[in-house]
């Protein structure tokens, strides 16, 4: 396994593949989640847009801006000692130039501490992964179901399910590796046609609902405890409900405050005897 102590590096991702060591990877968009992450040894750490979504409520993440994907990056990055830090670009920060791409992946590297970034996006985006890669930012490909372009793919539906765009995924991860992706996030594709990609590929691929034949895993952290209710995609695995304690704790303070029973007497601060005694007399002095 890899030293849970140090930090981990692009050379590290490429060991853990060499050696056949499945890589774990989930969102986070906060420190303290993030904190426990890293604590519990997680390989890689995505600063998603899908912040826009579980974080702010929005119904897609098309509202995610660059300032709020920068400071919640971050506010990760500070967490992660040892984890591998990935900050998501968002919509429209790399879509129109290069030199728009450029300047926003640096943000995520200088104001954002992250590690790398990613993208969405196949062939299309190959010569934005290689400005960015040029100067010096390693960069992460996103292909399949791609949410920033979900008008365009149909919606938020699994991707590849026909030979010709299965095709065409085979064909983008190749492109992106030249163009010098270090490393493949595949969305919501079929297992198998999955498992092409990672067999053709040089460069770690990583799933988020694309099957256990690639070298990681990721998901996203508010659905894995049951925090997100707008929707559950079919390979989301729920570890755990913390909806339903939070729910419980909040309605019990709740009744608390109404019936009085909180604050108690050990919850408050108190005056010493003497001072109190001083400020009685004090007040009587002014009446």
């Amino acid at each position: 396994m890899t030293d849970k102590r140090s930090k981990v590096t692009i050379p590290d991702l490429y060991a853990m593949v060499e050696r056949g060591e499945p890589i774990s990877f989930l969102t986070a968009y906060d420190y303290p989640t993030a904190l426990l992450e890293d604590r519990a040894g997680m390989d890689m750490i995505l600063v998603g847009d899908s912040g826009a979504m579980c974080l702010l409520g929005h119904t897609s993440t098309l509202p995610a801006t660059m300032d709020f994907m920068v400071q919640i990056t971050a506010a990760v990055s500070r967490a992660a000692s040892r984890a591998f830090v990935v900050g998501d670009m968002p919509y429209m920060s790399y879509q129109p130039s290069d030199e728009m791409a450029v300047r926003n992946a640096g943000r995520f590297i200088s104001e954002g501490g992250a590690d790398a970034v990613k993208l969405e996006g196949g062939a299309r985006m190959a010569d934005r992964v290689q400005a960015i890669v040029d100067a010096g930012i390693p960069v992460m490909g996103h292909i399949g179901l791609t949410p920033q372009a979900a008008s365009m793919i149909g919606g938020l539906k699994s991707q590849g399910r026909s030979a010709e765009v299965a095709l065409e995924l085979l064909d983008d991860a190749e492109i992106l590796e030249e163009a010098g992706a270090f490393a493949i996030l595949v969305e919501a594709v079929p297992a198998r046609v999955a498992e092409v990609i990672v067999r053709q590929a040089s460069v770690p691929i990583l799933s988020i609902g694309s099957g256990g034949a690639c070298h990681g895993q990721l998901l996203i952290v508010h659905d894995i405890l049951s925090l997100f209710e707008a929707f559950t995609p079919k390979f989301v695995k729920k570890y755990t409900d913390i909806a339903s304690p939070m729910l419980e704790a909040f309605q019990s303070y709740i009744k608390d405050v109404k019936e009085r029973r909180f604050p108690a007497a050990e919850h408050e601060y108190r005056i010493p005897d003497e001072e109190w005694r001083r400020l009685e007399k004090a007040i009587e002095e002014d009446a």
